[in-house]
């Protein structure tokens, strides 16, 4: 445990700028993960009707992937930039950098009007997309912990993290009442423009909010003291702190592991594996979402008293039962899926060590373009190879998924364990 003393409680001020970089945060995760809920509709109307469904489909899906092949460019940008001329300037770009497309991709004419400018527009704007969440995450860890007192960092960067994952939440719940509320004509014919409409405008109310935020103390001691990164921060990074970016990518590699295998894959392959009805999936979509945000709020504000090397081993152990109880114990009682999916969110806490241990890695000169670089190569390589591999596994055994989850557990603890503290 710790030897510091008893913390104090966040003040009133920095409630206001975590609340404010939650708010931005959620609705930016909301923007992105939209785009695949929507993506079968989508295909419909951005693609000719001469095309096979499934083709138009995998198109839609590719535009999708294009977002993620945007983020470590976008975030490396933003990040120099935020190293260089401040947190706040960047923070505050990456939101508009949202809310614009997404509120255009709500307004945008289909194939029948535009043709082939139809889909090309919308591979733009998915890729303005990619760049914002690019810098969204990494940014708003560097922000919020900067701000924070030395002793509160883990609380105040596991709420933005339970932000972040609670967008997600948020885009489920829009979409649940979007077919709720419509007939599924009108949803299939415009009412499907509705959460781009809202996310975007909701955007540029969360840029609007951000501009009353004030640069992080840690920030502008550097600037007064010309203590910001003489050289390319990427260059100093490359030369520096390369056993930090690895560590950083292996702890990110076992983020997205968990969310992707125990969250968004997991209603597919439920229904594939265990004929679990969709409905039943979705409810427990939303129980994993929603505990998966409880628990890396709890589990972040856990290393503010206990050391992050103890955290990682029982949080690594954690998520290895909660992949297994999901995929290998659940078939055995039929008819307790969301239970099940609940019991695997909360084990997700070790989602909540990652952006601590990377933030801890990089000293501040360079500690934006650090998190971004590792975080975004990482997640758009592991990301994106993750369904794959499962697809790939899971025919010959049905829990693949536990073994898979395990598996980067034990590589993001050894990431963790060995990860530099410079901070």
């Amino acid at each position: 445990m710790s030897s510091n003393p008893a913390v104090s409680p966040l003040s009133s001020s920095q409630l206001r700028i975590l609340a404010l970089a939650s708010l931005g945060g959620a609705l930016e995760f909301y923007d992105f993960v939209i785009f695949a809920f929507l993506a079968k509709l989508i295909a419909a109307h951005f693609f000719p009707d001469s095309q096979a469904e499934w083709l138009r489909q995998a198109e839609a899906f590719g535009l999708f992937g294009a977002g993620y092949l945007a983020r470590p460019v976008g975030g490396l940008i933003m990040a120099h930039f935020g190293d260089v001329a401040g947190r706040k300037k960047v923070f505050t770009l990456s939101v508009l950098l949202m809310a614009f497309p997404t509120l255009l991709m709500g307004l945008l004419p289909g194939y029948q009007t535009l043709g082939i400018m139809a889909p090309l527009t919308l591979l733009i704007l998915r890729i303005m997309q990619g760049a914002a969440i690019g810098g969204e995450a990494p940014g708003g860890w560097v922000f919020v912990s900067e701000h924070a007192s030395s002793r509160r960092v883990g609380l105040a960067t596991g709420l933005l993290t339970g932000g972040l994952t609670g967008g997600i939440l948020l885009g489920s719940i829009v979409i649940l009442l979007l077919h709720a509320a419509l007939a599924p004509d009108v949803v299939s014919n415009w009412g499907w423009r509705i959460p781009f409409i809202l996310g975007g405008v909701f955007g540029f109310g969360a840029m609007f909010l951000r501009r009353w935020l004030e640069e992080t103390p840690v920030f502008r001691e550097m600037h007064a003291t010309a203590k910001t990164a003489e050289a390319m921060p990427a260059k100093l990074l490359l030369r520096d702190h390369r056993r930090a970016i690895l560590c950083s990518m292996m702890t990110t590699w076992t983020l997205t592991a968990a969310i992707v295998v125990l969250v968004l894959m997991m209603p597919p392959l439920m229904q594939t594996l265990h004929h679990v009805s969709p409905s039943q999936t979705m409810l427990a979509s939303l129980a994993a979402t929603f505990c998966l945000t409880v628990s890396v709020v709890l589990v972040s504000a856990l290393t503010d008293v206990f050391s992050l090397r103890a955290l990682s081993v029982a949080c690594g152990l954690m998520l290895a039962l909660g992949g297994f109880g999901l995929y290998a114990l659940f078939p055995l009682f039929s008819g307790t899926l969301v239970p099940w999916a609940a019991l695997s969110g909360l084990c997700c806490g070790f989602v909540g060590l990652v952006p601590i241990g990377m933030l801890r890695a990089f000293p501040a000169q360079v500690r934006f373009s650090g998190l971004s670089l590792s975080y975004n190569i990482s997640y758009a390589i592991f990301g994106g190879l993750t369904p794959a591999i499962i697809s790939a596994l899971t025919p010959h055994t049905p829990v693949a998924p536990a073994i898979y989850v395990a598996l980067t557990a034990l590589i993001g603890g050894v990431g963790l364990w060995f990860s530099p503290e410079k901070a």
